[in-house]
């Protein structure tokens, strides 16, 4: 029987390497996305191919290289993201937009290039990277927690219009991850001052519980378990992210409103 073939995007770092390394160690054949292939590190068993989610031409080049190569795709996993810290008030309508052309957009150009190839097959697995933040409140974290949402949104009305092609939408979502957050992380360029002390104590609040969180390699066994397992519209790693969504799922919400003031260090 041939290997399924999984597209993993986003595997310079973090949850995108971890996944595309346990996928590869599991048995499958695994192309992992870098935006820049001439100065990426190679992961054991992946194949990396230049894809940058931002550009329509590069996602369909890369989909149809594989496709030339494999003939199918049996899972898409989209891993690819950006972050950005500020509150709504200092983010510029372009930082928002770049912040979703690939949170996003980007998340959509390759499930349009991926899926014509799925339905063609009658069959695959799409599992798009969420966060925690796509279903809580995110202080001066405002418009990465939106493009979150969004991608929650899009992706439940996605798996309805795909079931009768064989093919299922899965959310994974996870908490706090220790993937080098200040260096993954931009600050808006234009600060506005009557922000800096809620700002800077969300900043480094977020920063602790990243340092202290569990690495990429708790998300990857929860990709692993969506891609090996049967289906399930939501998936969070064990831990903090399943504890929140229970929370968010069942607490009232004024015990959860402070509990989350407390966690982004705000009066």
């Amino acid at each position: 029987m041939k290997k399924k073939v999984v597209l993993v995007t986003g595997v310079s770092s973090g949850i995108g390497r971890a996944s595309a390394r346990a996928l590869a160690d599991e048995g499958f054949t695994v192309y992992g996305s870098v935006r820049q292939l001439e100065h990426a590190e190679p992961v054991k068993g992946v194949t990396l191919v230049q894809l940058d989610v931002r550009v329509q031409a590069s996602v369909d080049h890369a989909v149809a290289s594989i496709i030339s190569k494999e003939g199918r795709i049996d899972v898409l996993v989209n891993s690819a993201g950006q972050n950005l810290v500020g509150s709504v008030e200092e983010t510029s309508i372009d930082e928002a937009e770049d912040l979703f052309d690939t949170n996003v957009f980007g998340v959509m150009r390759v499930i349009r290039a991926v899926l014509p190839h799925m339905r063609s097959q009658r069959s695959g697995k799409i599992l798009n990277v969420s966060s925690v933040l796509g279903f809580l409140p995110a202080p001066y974290m405002g418009v990465y927690s939106a493009s979150k949402h969004a991608v929650e949104g899009l992706s439940e009305s996605l798996d309805h219009e795909l079931r009768q092609f064989g093919v299922r939408v899965t959310l994974v979502q996870p908490s706090f991850t220790n993937t080098n957050f200040k260096s993954n992380t931009r600050l808006v360029q234009s600060t506005v001052t009557e922000y800096d002390r809620e700002r800077d104590r969300a900043i480094d609040a977020i920063g602790r519980a990243s340092t202290e969180a569990p690495d990429a390699a708790l998300v990857a066994d929860t990709i692993m378990e969506a891609v090996l397992g049967g289906w399930q519209m939501r998936r969070t790693p064990k831990g903090q992210a399943s504890l929140l969504a229970k929370l968010r799922r069942f607490m009232p919400f004024k015990p959860v409103d402070a509990s989350l003031r407390r966690t982004f260090g705000l009066a």
